[in-house]
């Protein structure tokens, strides 16, 4: 996710303040049922499983209390201690993460988001699943077959997987819908155009100079980005690794949205300043210029979502995250409502994922693969995310029953992005993404400051041909 919403907060943050809910015991039974059985531990005698956990040790020791027992019946020896790690963003916690490994503390599991699932990789840090997956292939093809190739592809580094998607968020649009009718306008359809868009913003703006018709933060997921990529742009050349098919042949035999799959999105040469991402940016420079867009925030959505639920801020992007966000925030049902990003060259929109990796250095690979399986079946998602606060990445989750506390009434839209929209695609996250992901910071705030995205995205282009010399 980039960054991500969660009762209030950042949902790639959000487990900085303890969003996990507590798996009871009856649910951690029952998560245990979905392992292979047997003592899947590597070690004799009393032994630890060590988890690092992007968010803070409270949130750190009720995920612990609820795995307990899920592990033990996987291994009486075995206990699971779980860390937590704090950071601004994912980019900060996988920098924490690497210090501790240098240090020699090398924990079993780790959280990982699309932002770094290939620094881990690239580094060996991470082990691949193949092995696992090829050996118990026939408990996975009821996951397979419920999860959309997108997030697995993505999941996926130079013809291995790494992890298996748990949950995603695709940019969307949130739009008021109090200010839709107090503008006079007719909510979106799923096939709007950014002219619509803007005649929207136009209308919307129109209600108050303390009304922001759209509003957005700088970061790689939805961000000016999702704009980007309705252009038909992208930060880096985009083509696939070799490899995967040992995958496509046979979780997704006859699927047809696993033909053309490869070995994980390979990201190229930066382009960071070429004509459609220029473009791109300057767009939501002209978007300020007219009064319908103020200047970006930095970092998380903990403002933007203050703004909207207050009726401040008119649209705005977000994903399946936004559900529990905002009405948890307390927007009233039917308040708000999603809808397609609208089409501007294309329709094409970005999406994060997130799961479980594997230490390549632990001594416990196959009692953490177990885990990852726990935590990857259908009875964890809402044990793990209460309260619609991202999108399960298994489609069968997706009801109207989920939806029904929460809203959006399009909630469908979250994954009709992936099933009704093959262009869709990962956010670009090569090895060296923490530096991508600061120099886009700054490079963005430039570009509102002086009012000149070319010159901006030139520095860009040097910081990311930089940075992709070095990785």
């Amino acid at each position: 996710m980039a960054g991500l919403w969660s009762g209030g907060i950042d949902r790639r943050s959000f487990l900085k303040a303890g969003a996990f809910g507590g798996l009871t015991a009856a649910g951690a039974t029952s998560l245990a049922a979905c392992g292979s059985g047997g003592s899947a531990g590597s070690g004799g005698g009393a032994d630890t499983l060590k988890m690092l956990l992007f968010g803070d040790q409270k949130a750190a020791d009720t995920l612990q209390k609820s795995l307990a027992t899920a592990v033990t019946k996987l291994d009486k020896k075995v206990t699971i201690e779980v860390t937590g790690v704090t950071g601004t963003d994912w980019n900060d916690f996988f920098a924490k993460v690497l210090t501790q490994l240098a240090s020699g503390n090398a924990p079993d599991i780790v959280s990982v988001a699309t932002e770094g699932l290939q620094l881990m990789a690239s580094k060996g840090v991470a082990a691949p699943l193949d092995d696992y997956v090829k050996r118990d292939m026939s408990q996975l093809k009821d996951y397979f077959s419920d999860v959309h190739p997108s997030l697995v592809e993505a999941m996926m580094f130079q013809g291995s997987l790494f992890e298996l998607p748990t949950d995603f968020n695709a940019g969307n649009m949130f739009y008021s819908t109090d200010l839709y009718k107090k503008a006079g306008i007719a909510e979106p359809t799923g096939d709007w155009t950014l002219d619509q868009f803007q005649s929207n913003a136009t209308a919307i703006s129109k209600l108050g100079s303390d009304i922001n018709a759209f509003d957005w933060v700088v970061r790689l997921w939805g961000s000016w980005t999702s704009f980007m990529y309705a252009n038909n742009a992208n930060l880096l050349e985009e083509s696939k690794y070799d490899g995967g098919d040992w995958l496509w042949s046979t979780a997704y035999a006859g699927n047809s949205a696993a033909q053309g799959r490869g070995g994980g999105w390979k990201w190229g040469t930066p382009t960071a300043n070429s004509a459609g991402t220029v473009e791109a940016l300057e767009y939501m420079v002209e978007l300020k210029k007219a009064a319908l867009s103020p200047s970006p925030d930095v970092g998380g959505g903990q403002t933007l979502q203050g703004l909207f639920q207050s009726g401040r801020i008119g649209m705005a992007i977000g994903g399946g995250f936004w559900a529990g966000g905002l009405h948890n925030a307390g927007m009233a049902d039917g308040s708000f409502n999603v809808q397609l990003f609208p089409k501007w060259k294309s329709q094409r929109h970005l999406f994060g994922t997130g799961g479980y990796a594997i230490f390549d250095s632990s001594k416990k690979k196959d009692l953490a693969w177990e885990v990852l399986k726990l935590l990857a079946a259908p009875e964890s998602f809402d044990i793990l995310f209460p309260g619609n606060v991202t999108t399960p990445a298994r489609k069968s989750l997706m009801t109207a029953e989920r939806y029904a506390t929460t809203g959006p009434a399009n909630w469908s839209v979250f994954y009709g992005t992936l099933t009704d929209h093959p262009d869709t695609a990962p956010i670009p996250a090569p090895p060296y993404y923490n530096a991508m992901a600061t120099a886009l910071n700054q490079r963005t705030t430039e570009a509102f400051s002086g009012g000149d995205a070319k010159t901006a995205l030139d520095g860009l282009q040097a910081d990311l041909e930089k940075a992709a010399g070095a990785s």
